[in-house]
């Protein structure tokens, strides 16, 4: 069987799978006080939709996904496995098979392509392209799908992140889980007697016990200064009481107008905790989610040398039926969710300010796909907190630049491929029925050049991308147009050293 063609959102601007990957979970809930089991504690998924059950008598649970009904999707039956760092795939019918090995900068390292394949094909990829195959790339008759390589022996399809899901029991204090694995057993999740508050961040650990933080420091204000002026003195900020401390990935969610909202923060080794450091909030896909983004962004690799903390959040979907209303997303206009994702980052920023000793001035945002579309939308309504950001395969739509009104001017790099099939590189509507009408690429790049007062042309800068450097308050605003590229992740390795030379005015730290 060849991969199925899924024409719409969920296959194109996510950048999802066309075919969903089985996982499955099994264990109990208990009482974390007296141990004793919990029946009829509700069990359901933060990022797959239509996942729900209720624990048993004895607390026990079992979710078991072994097909691609969850996704609505018709199912495959090839498959693809890896075994001591052999890629081998499995019920192949295909006229043309192209198998390709991609490093961690994306750069090709093996290829090789079959004819006429009914059955089984198998590359020994330690062989073949020795460490360098930190992604496989299977193209069938002209659909592609990318596997992310876990080891010699586990595979991950990009763009489908591993289940989060949620227990919640009446006089409990809800509990979420993330899975490390696509099948777990014998998982034992202990939940706290009490409520939930809308206040500070609640997080599963890893021994999924709940730990409420409860400190709270306002960052320090500096004195009255122009907010317009661009160089002022950083403030000092007070690392004492911050409990925060290396984690790779931590399951955290604030309550925003009575919703749980969830997202994912990473620590890396490198922060100690004794100095303020950058944080750098990732947005996801439509489709997508923090998981995913965790895995796909080409700025963690870039940012841990330095301590920088990391935020992956998790959008939500606008209901009302449809693919569309069903995907994760975020409010950047017409499209594609109904809550106020503004509000939301204000308030996990907040939460994560309170345990980590986060510096306010150097906050910044980026995303890919429409977290790009929500890097742009944030730089309109954020600009008192973000001090820069970089969006990627997204831009403005004309909804939300028609009420765009940043507090102060601010740094902004658009990454953009002139051969993007899902945003057009020279905009115009979405073709989705979304209600999206975008800039393009190079309209955006206008309209934060007016919005920023910048004058003169533009020039090529040392990355080879169009700036505009001569703008108000030391300003600059940036398009790197990769030619021939397509519906891609910004480029850390040029963003990351870009938002890094900004700092938010001091006067804006509240």
């Amino acid at each position: 069987m060849k991969f199925p063609q899924i024409m719409g959102l969920a296959s194109i601007l996510a950048m999802s799978s066309t075919m969903a990957f089985a996982w499955s979970i099994s264990g109990k809930v208990q009482s974390a006080g007296s141990g004793r089991a919990l029946a009829g504690v509700t069990i359901n998924s933060f990022n797959y939709a239509g996942v729900a059950t209720t624990t048993a008598e004895d607390g026990t649970f079992s979710i078991n996904t072994d097909s691609d009904a969850l996704f609505g999707v018709a199912s495959a039956r090839m498959s693809a496995n890896i075994h001591g760092g052999v890629f081998s795939l499995d019920g192949v019918n295909a006229h043309q098979l192209k198998i390709s090995a991609i490093n961690a900068l994306g750069k090709v390292t093996f290829q090789r392509s079959f004819y006429e394949i009914n059955g089984s094909v198998s590359i020994d990829l330690a062989k073949a392209a020795g460490h360098s195959a930190n992604f496989v790339r299977v193209t069938a008759d002209g659909s592609s799908q990318t596997y992310i390589v876990k080891g010699k022996n586990a595979l991950l399809k990009e763009g489908d992140p591993l289940p989060s899901l949620m227990f919640a029991l009446d006089g409990y204090k809800n509990v979420s889980y993330t899975m490390s694995a696509e099948v777990e057993t014998d998982v034992v999740i202990k939940m706290e007697r009490g409520t939930n508050t809308t206040s500070s961040a609640t997080v599963a650990q890893s021994s999924n016990d709940v730990v409420k933080s409860s400190s709270s420091v306002e960052a320090p204000t500096s004195s009255e200064e122009a907010k317009s002026s661009a160089s002022q003195d950083p403030i000092t900020v007070d690392c004492s009481g911050k409990t925060a401390k290396h984690v790779d990935k931590q399951q955290m969610y604030v309550t925003v107008d009575g919703k749980k909202r969830t997202f994912i923060m990473h620590i890396p080794d490198t922060y100690k905790g004794d100095k303020p450091v950058p944080l750098v909030v990732d947005y996801h896909p439509i489709g997508g989610s923090g998981e995913g983004q965790y895995s796909g962004t080409t700025y963690r690799s870039q940012t841990d040398p330095e301590g920088v903390i990391t935020l992956y959040p998790d959008g939500t979907a606008k209901g009302g039926g449809g693919m569309m209303g069903n995907m994760p997303g975020w409010n950047v206009g017409p499209c594609c969710s109904n809550d106020d994702d503004v509000k939301f980052s204000r308030e996990m920023i907040k939460a994560v300010k309170e345990i980590a000793c986060i510096d306010p001035q150097r906050i910044y945002a980026t995303g890919f796909s429409m977290g790009g579309g929500m890097s742009n939308h944030v730089a309109c309504f954020m600009s008192d907190v973000y001090a820069a950001v970089a969006p990627a395969g997204m831009d403005l739509n004309k909804t939300n630049s028609a009420q765009c009104n940043p507090d102060r001017p601010i740094s902004v790099i658009n990454f953009r491929g002139t051969n993007d099939g899902t945003c057009r590189y020279e905009g115009g509507d979405s073709g989705f029925n979304d209600g999206l009408n975008f800039l393009g690429a190079k309209g955006t790049f206008e309209f934060w050049k007016e919005k920023n007062g910048c004058t003169g042309s533009a020039t090529k800068n040392a990355s080879g991308c169009d700036e505009y450097s001569n703008c108000r308050d030391g300003v600059k605003v940036v398009l790197c147009t990769k030619q021939g590229g397509g519906h891609e992740q910004g480029d850390g390795k040029i963003g990351w050293p870009f938002l890094k030379q900004f700092t938010l005015p001091a006067s804006f730290v509240k």
